[in-house]
């Protein structure tokens, strides 16, 4: 067993950290920053866990209906996110959020993006 190398990636909306990558499973941090959102976005394979540890977000995320929600996360509370699911975080307070998913890094189609990168 080896040490395991973190991965920083900068963000427009702060930052994440890829703690864990391999061909079943990627384990990340991500740090948003207060007032910042992520794209509104879906993943045409990819499947993901949310966990937010520290701080509050706004959680858009589309139901089972098709209906899209927002609900309060606060830490220590978690959202699990379907392959082709429609979400978007939007930072409260500075967020740091556990997210497991399938390895798809690549696979983002961003619907809303305030940073103009949209798919």
């Amino acid at each position: 067993m080896a040490k395991q190398a973190i991965q920083r990636v900068e963000k427009p909306w702060g930052y994440e950290l890829i703690w864990a990558k391999t061909q079943d499973y990627v384990g990340k941090i991500l740090h948003i920053n207060k007032g910042h959102k992520l794209s509104l976005q879906y993943h045409r394979q990819k499947e993901e866990t949310i966990l937010v540890s520290s701080g509050k977000m706004n959680f858009v995320f589309e139901d089972e209906n098709g209906v899209m929600q927002e609900i309060l996360l606060s830490a220590g509370e978690a959202h699990h996110i379907p392959t082709g699911r429609k979400h978007r975080m939007i930072a409260i307070e500075d967020c740091d959020v556990f997210e497991v998913s399938t390895p798809q890094l690549d696979d983002v189609v961003r619907l809303e993006d305030g940073y103009g990168r949209t798919s």
